[in-house]
């Protein structure tokens, strides 16, 4: 079935993997935005003959424009973070497909949903940090969020039965325990940004490799999973599952249990978002039972990775206490990858700032912003 798509984030690990779903279904795409890689935008837009292209980093942008002066057939180009937005809500695509990384992707997903289009949603954090805000947009405007991280599709497949679905009573959500699972604090000490950036599993950005790495990526996607799903957080376990084989299991009334198993590549949720209720033949491989020797599980290490425990208290706390968990993190990675800080510094600074406010209560679009703002500050000045 042919669709039209607008893509989010095309030149980041979810988009390059986005497009090669959109080759293999012969995809239209009506817009790609991206943030400063002009040289792998200029291909794309090359090869995929976007109407629009949106550029978040205005240097960036002027250098694209550049390059496409006088260009026959060049898309028309739109500029900085609110171009991005203002793609988002192009009337076009059948579905828009958030790939951007971090809360820069919320105003996006909002104009997306608003403007009446589902939204393929990789972007967490639009959940994690105006999950209320998403929610209520997709009831009042009667469109659809449509999974892609792996762990959410998965549980999402496993509840296509309408009936079964009312009869859900516990997640499990797995991970993959990252570089330096089974691993106590005197060990994580002097990790550097390339040993965390050495994922056993799966080719992801450095942002989220770092997440994986920490745990935080998994308490972030049990937030998401506690607005995706309707579950409070206490009904969703966090498994560590070494092969990345098992993407999440659901649990029902009567104790049984369904799980989603593939090989560790995000195409196959990310198709399954777009072909949706359909399932279609793709570019990822099959999963090979002759050399699967054994499937593991453990438990994930709250004491030493205490990114998921603040998580667990943000969504706990309610209101803004995921957002602040969401800034703090995103600034203390930042810093981390500059070398300005430690791996168990992010943890640390993560817990400080979930710790000290309660943040409960309703809240507005510049709320969370300034939440995310006021965590971002605190990190700074706690470093």
């Amino acid at each position: 079935m042919s669709k039209v798509l607008s893509l989010l984030g095309s030149t980041g690990s979810i988009g390059t993997q986005s497009l090669d779903v959109v080759r293999a279904q012969g995809y239209e795409i009506f817009g790609l935005a991206a943030g400063r890689n002009v040289d792998l935008l200029e291909k794309q837009i090359a090869e995929f003959h976007p109407k629009f292209v949106a550029v978040a980093d205005k240097e960036a942008y002027a250098r694209l424009e550049g390059r496409l002066a006088g260009v026959s057939g060049a898309p028309r180009l739109l500029k900085g973070a609110e171009g991005v937005v203002e793609l988002a809500r192009m009337d076009g695509p059948d579905v828009v497909l958030n790939a951007v990384v971090g809360i820069a992707g919320l105003g996006s997903t909002l104009a997306a949903l608003e403007s009446g289009h589902d939204v393929a949603l990789a972007n967490k954090e639009s959940l994690v940090t105006g999950g209320h805000l998403v929610t209520r947009a997709c009831e009042q405007h009667g469109v659809k969020l449509l999974p892609v991280d792996s762990e959410h599709s998965a549980i999402f497949q496993c509840l296509q039965d309408e009936h079964s679905a009312k009869q859900l009573t516990k997640i499990l959500l797995t991970a993959s325990g990252g570089p330096f699972f089974g691993m106590k604090k005197e060990e994580l000490a002097g990790k550097t940004k390339a040993d965390a950036l050495k994922h056993p599993n799966w080719d992801m950005g450095a942002k989220i490799t770092i997440d994986s790495a920490t745990l935080m990526n998994k308490g972030l996607e049990l937030i998401e999973a506690v607005w995706l799903f309707g579950l409070p957080p206490e009904k969703i376990q966090v498994v560590v599952q070494r092969q990345s084989i098992i993407h999440s299991m659901v649990q029902f009334s009567d104790n049984s249990i369904l799980a989603q198993l593939g090989v560790p590549d995000m195409r196959i949720p990310i198709q399954y978002a777009l072909t949706w209720p359909e399932r279609c033949p793709g570019c990822a491989p099959e999963l090979d039972f002759t050399t699967l020797k054994s499937i593991t599980f453990d438990v994930a290490d709250e004491e030493t990775f205490r990114c998921l425990a603040a998580c667990k208290k943000a969504i706990g706390k309610g209101g803004l206490g995921p957002c602040a968990a969401n800034g703090a993190n995103e600034e203390a990675v930042r810093l981390f990858l500059e070398d300005k800080i430690g791996f168990l510094d992010i943890g640390r600074l993560v817990e400080a700032v979930v710790d000290r406010d309660s943040f409960g209560g309703d809240y507005t679009l510049e709320d969370v912003y300034q939440c995310d703002r006021m965590a971002r500050s605190f990190v700074r000045s706690h470093i």
